[in-house]
């Protein structure tokens, strides 16, 4: 008996193993910064939600899915051609797959609004709010800080970003970065025999004018 649950043991942690994380570099996390006196310098632009997207992926050792979440509203701001600042709100109810059809689409995206994951019911919002911007390496590139906050739950990350554009009327940034779920609460593992990766990867593509 002990030699069959060594066995089954090892067997689960072999899976686990096999669980590659979504293509992304993943953010550094810490605690949630204060953010009640912050404000930044500049001239706020209100964000264009339909031009705006978050593409989530995660993956499965049978595979992965993929699909987006809507924007439901937020603003950056931006000084002398540079963003300084901004924050933005996502509908978690409007969470969609694009890989399945049908049954199993619906299926996943309830999973997904389920207590298991983001729990929609009582948290139907996630927010990012900018707690520091600086240069990055390459032009046009910057580095992002900010409190993430999903089911109750603010951490502060910090990633790569691109701002393809910035101005006093317009600005547009671009981000590709990994969070571990569990970070924030969602531990959900997957079924015994097609565990799930630790990490989702976030895409998120930001336009906002006057």
């Amino acid at each position: 008996m002990e030699k069959t649950l060594l066995f089954v043991s090892a067997g689960m942690l072999a899976l686990a193993s096999c669980v590659s994380n979504p293509d992304g570099k993943r953010a550094e996390t810490t605690d949630g910064v204060e953010t009640a006196e912050m404000t930044a310098d500049g001239t706020a632009l209100t964000v264009d939600t339909a031009a705006s997207s978050v593409v989530w992926t995660g993956r499965k050792v049978s595979g992965q899915h993929h699909g987006t979440v809507k924007i439901k509203s937020g603003s950056l701001t931006v000084d002398e051609g540079k963003l300084t600042g901004g924050n933005f709100v996502i509908d978690l109810n409007t969470i969609t797959n694009q890989d399945l059809d049908g049954e199993y689409k619906t299926k996943l995206e309830d999973h997904l609004r389920s207590d298991d994951f983001f729990d929609v019911a009582n948290h139907p919002e996630a927010r990012f709010e900018i707690t520091g911007v600086r240069e990055g390496s390459e032009a046009n590139a910057v580095v992002v800080s900010g409190n993430l906050t999903i089911r109750g739950v603010t951490k502060n990350i910090t990633f790569d970003a691109d701002v393809e554009e910035a101005s006093d009327t317009a600005v547009k940034a671009t981000a590709d970065f990994n969070i571990a779920r569990e970070d924030w609460g969602i531990t959900y593992s997957g079924q015994a025999d097609d565990l799930i990766s630790k990490e989702i990867n976030l895409k998120i593509t930001l336009v906002a004018g006057a």
